[in-house]
């Protein structure tokens, strides 16, 4: 047991397609350091895009039942952009614990953000298919213009997350998406990251828009409505600092909260670890494997 967690701390538990929801997981040891974490990276099973919604919310249940079950979460954050669009009411109906997407959240975040009321969502194909943003932005009063950027997951997971292509894919993007929102009358001041791959791309999407457009982090989002759900809940220990460790990453060193985390992924445990730590910011530790099933 870490010393720096409160005995009472609660199990809090992150389920994700892959490794991209380890920046949510991230974003939620920023905010809740002292709380304790499961994640799930269901990496035998990617991609969920390319699912029926049957599967998906079947995949999706599968983990958050290990998490509550098996891990004694308390509460689960669904920090995978595709099972948040498709799943989310399957998952709530299968647990017994507060369930919290990504997708809501951004869209609150954006209406806090935005003066026009205009904004542009950038996500992966499955995720723009489903219209979830564009409906959960509707639901805040905005009018949300989405558009799928399929090149940047295989970017970031390259590696190339400062990288002159990755600028000029990025450019390209944004352009056309700055061309159609024009053709259609709107005047977007916000942009949401509707992938939780793209928060390590942040630095060059934010010089890629125009001078005074926001941009919206659904993970940052996320984690900041699960500190205000477990503040009203009375346990606002969860948000102090908690004792921390100096640790390398990418060849620098860094402090990062002794947090206590269990990852489990249920394939490429070897390639969690690697990449892992580019998505959490820290390393990873042992990633424990998981079978789930067919």
């Amino acid at each position: 047991m870490i010393e720096s967690q409160p005995a009472n701390a609660p199990t809090i538990g992150v389920f994700d397609s892959g490794f991209g929801g380890l920046t949510v997981l991230r974003a939620l040891i920023e905010k809740l350091p002292r709380a304790r974490f499961a994640f799930v990276g269901d990496t035998a099973r990617l991609p969920y895009g390319s699912k029926s919604r049957r599967t998906i919310a079947r995949y999706a249940v599968e983990s958050a039942q290990f998490l509550v079950r098996e891990q004694g979460a308390e509460y689960l954050v669904i920090a995978c952009n595709t099972a948040s669009a498709l799943a989310l009411d399957a998952i709530q109906d299968a647990v017994p614990v507060p369930v919290l997407g990504v997708i809501e959240p951004g869209a609150t975040a954006a209406r806090h953000a935005s003066k026009t009321n205009d904004v542009l969502v950038i996500a992966t194909d499955a995720t723009v298919q489903s219209q979830a943003y564009t409906g959960a932005c509707r639901a805040q009063g905005l009018r949300a213009l989405e558009k799928a950027c399929p090149l940047l997951v295989p970017l970031v997971e390259e590696g190339w997350t400062n990288h002159p292509v990755t600028e000029e894919v990025i450019d390209i993007y944004l352009n056309e998406l700055r061309a159609e929102a024009w053709l259609r009358g709107l005047n977007p001041d916000t942009l949401v990251l509707g992938c939780t791959h793209y928060p390590l791309l942040r630095p060059l999407i934010e010089r890629a828009v125009r001078p005074g457009v926001k941009v919206i982090d659904s993970a940052e989002a996320t984690a900041q409505v699960a500190a205000q759900i477990f503040n009203g809940r009375g346990c606002p220990i969860l948000a102090e600092p908690a004792a921390a460790d100096s640790v390398r990453v990418g060849g620098a060193s860094i402090e990062v909260p002794q947090t206590e985390i269990r990852c489990f992924a249920t394939d490429s445990v070897e390639k969690f670890e690697r990449l892992g730590s580019r998505f959490l910011g820290r390393p990873v530790g042992k990633v424990e494997l998981l079978d789930l099933g067919g």
